[in-house]
């Protein structure tokens, strides 16, 4: 009898314990997984080809995730729009957690953080020293931060360029060789604004949709950095190519922040690390190869005009910036144009 008393207690305890643990919340993210457990392959979105030096950052940045996390987490690059149609809707699939980064232009991002509008100002920055000593000091980690409360985490500036007009009609050296003239931009409210007070007609439209619209002549020319232009042989059917480089356009990495929820922090903290040194990598991919890029396509009959008068163009799209300079506070635009 007394052995059965002492197993019934036995029992009861056990049961009780049992009991006490199926009320523990179980563990429901990334974070609370024991370290090494977690694994993921990261899809990784933008509009250029595969050529381009965002697509060539990308696949830097997954070889180095891949080895620094033995494996755990992968990472996937699509290119030429196969995951969205343009930038929008690929920032939009961010938020959304259907898509885990974007690699593209700060261009589309003003319409969702509404402070990242201000690096599209024209005639802003000087030159690439200053773009880098902005971009990477307190101005760039603020306009990151900025973005959390939108769903999307920005973790690095790379970069586009500095951009420039092409056309199919003649040279470009003044804003009034340009007059009238449709020319697309990204549907970005200081782009537009810039080129209608030079006088010419801004067409936002999707990147997928440029090539077939100039060769219908829906439109007559774009603006873009060269790595842009050359990647998706716009030469074929442009002939003039304008070094107007009216607008430094910094490219973003952007994480979905679903996705950034679901990540441990050691594993945040890998991928973070990696953006931002990557970011170097790809910045120098994309200016040493300018002028390579250049010479070759006018052997290819691309009509290059090196001698653009920008001091006419910065007085043209002078009232562009000074309606922004309203708008973001003429402190905010000194403390960029005085960076040293």
């Amino acid at each position: 009898m007394k052995r059965v008393i002492t197993f019934v207690l036995v029992l009861m305890v056990a049961l009780s314990l049992i009991g006490c643990g199926g009320n523990k919340k179980p563990a429901d993210t990334a974070k609370d997984a024991p370290k090494g457990e977690y694994k993921a392959n990261l899809k990784v979105t933008m509009t250029q080809v595969a050529t381009h030096p965002y697509a060539v950052g990308a696949k830097k940045f997954g070889d180095l995730v891949k080895e620094r996390t033995n494996g755990r987490i992968q990472v996937t690059v699509y290119t030429d729009s196969q995951l969205a149609k343009g930038e929008r809707e690929m920032l939009e699939a961010l938020q959304q957690g259907t898509i885990d980064i974007y690699v593209g232009s700060t261009g589309p991002v003003g319409n969702f953080s509404p402070s990242m509008l201000i690096v599209d100002i024209p005639f802003l920055f000087r030159d690439f020293n200053h773009v880098d000593k902005v971009l990477d000091g307190s101005i760039g980690k603020q306009l990151l931060a900025d973005m959390d409360k939108t769903g999307l985490k920005g973790l690095a500036f790379w970069e586009n360029g500095f951009r420039h007009v092409t056309n199919n009609k003649g040279p470009v050296k003044v804003p009034e060789d340009a007059k009238g003239m449709k020319i697309r931009t990204m549907e970005n409210k200081a782009h537009m604004l810039a080129f209608k007070t030079a006088g010419l007609n801004p067409t936002p439209m999707a990147w997928s949709e440029v090539y077939s619209a100039l060769q219908q002549k829906v439109i007559d020319g774009q603006e873009n950095p060269v790595a842009v232009f050359y990647g998706s042989k716009l030469y074929e059917i442009q002939k003039y190519f304008s070094l107007t480089g009216h607008v430094y356009s910094p490219a973003l990495f952007v994480v979905s922040m679903k996705k950034w929820n679901q990540i441990p922090k050691a594993d945040q903290e890998i991928i973070e690390k990696t953006a931002k040194e990557v970011a170097a990598f790809e910045r120098k991919l994309n200016r040493d190869d300018e002028d390579k890029k250049l010479k070759e396509m006018e052997g290819k009959g691309l009509v290059v005009t090196r001698d653009v008068d920008k001091a006419a163009w910065q007085k043209a799209m002078q009232p562009a910036f000074d309606e922004f300079s309203k708008q973001f506070g003429k402190d905010k635009i000194d403390a960029i144009m005085n960076t040293k």
